[in-house]
């Protein structure tokens, strides 16, 4: 009785420390809609930064993805990232990966590129679209942010 206790305590303090952000200025990861490809649903995500180089106040925009395998077999995706200041601006590539989703599986959201902007009151977004092996590229799944997070 006396060891279930102490470790109900040990992993309620595990816990409570694992929610506790390792870095202060930690940015939020927010999602945009979903998207599929085959039996695999996408999300984009955004998160904006804030940070300082120099006298020049800076966000670093961060494209991330997310997969849900909804099917029976696991499945390889490739995915890519861009990224625009909404504001006239035009869109460019973050990154691209490829990754494996396991059969009714889900893959966190994964860092698919990143970009260092001058903080502004501009809005910038990012859109996110995948492949499964063997089917077309999926629709694009986009998130968008307007502040410089702290």
């Amino acid at each position: 009785m006396r060891a279930r206790c102490v470790g109900a305590i040990l992993s309620g303090a595990a816990l409570i420390m694992s929610a506790i952000p390792a870095n202060a200025h930690a940015a939020a990861v927010a999602c945009g809609g979903g998207v599929s490809t085959g039996r695999v649903a996408i999300n984009g995500c955004i998160s904006a930064q804030r940070g300082k180089e120099g006298r020049v106040h800076v966000r670093e925009i961060t494209a991330y993805v997310t997969a849900r395998n909804t099917g029976p077999r696991a499945v390889n995706i490739s995915y890519e990232a861009f990224f625009r200041v909404v504001s006239g601006g035009y869109w460019v590539k973050l990154g691209s990966g490829r990754t494996h989703v396991p059969a009714g599986g889900t893959i966190e959201p994964t860092e698919v590129g990143s970009s260092t902007r001058p903080c502004g009151p501009v809005k910038v977004e990012i859109r996110v679209h995948a492949r499964a092996d063997g089917a077309a590229w999926s629709g694009w799944s986009t998130a968008a942010t307007a502040q410089c997070q702290t």
